[in-house]
């Protein structure tokens, strides 16, 4: 089983981005993808954006995520 987690790009340089998660910036290989642009949503996975979503995807899943943590944390 693979995750991949929703990143906004802030930046792109020579085929890599600079993406954000939750505040984190991480690079991101953008060889799988293409037409990807400052301010889009990706999936990152492993180091590579897998594929590009929409704003209103991304802020679900990382909604849904974070309650995922957030019961974690409580037990349940």
């Amino acid at each position: 089983m693979c995750l991949s987690i929703p990143a906004k790009v802030i930046s792109i340089d020579s085929g890599t981005a600079r993406v954000s998660v939750g505040g984190a910036e991480y690079n991101a290989a953008l060889d799988l993808v293409d037409d990807v642009k400052e301010g889009d949503y990706i999936l990152l996975h492993s180091g590579f954006a897998i594929q590009k979503i929409d704003e209103e995807e991304a802020m679900e899943t990382m909604r849904l995520l974070n309650e995922i943590i957030e019961k974690e944390k409580n037990g349940r």
